[in-house]
């Protein structure tokens, strides 16, 4: 369905940054930003775990070395 194009050093980061924005967003109740936070956590991780990146497909960019695009 979608094209995998996030590598494997893409999605360890990224699911290693958003683990720590979701926690950020347990630990820290009274944070201003608290809910862009999660969002922005909650993104990461999507990304990491389905391995696509819509502003990566939109850009015509690739992390992904076992594709050509």
């Amino acid at each position: 369905m979608f094209k995998n194009n996030v590598g494997s050093a893409d999605r360890v980061i990224r699911a290693i940054l958003g683990i720590v924005l979701v926690a950020v967003f347990f630990m820290q109740p009274d944070l201003a930003w608290k809910w862009v936070v999660l969002f922005v956590g909650l993104i990461l991780l999507f990304t990491s775990v389905m391995s696509t990146c819509f502003i990566y497909t939109v850009l015509g960019k690739s992390t992904n070395k076992s594709t050509d695009a």
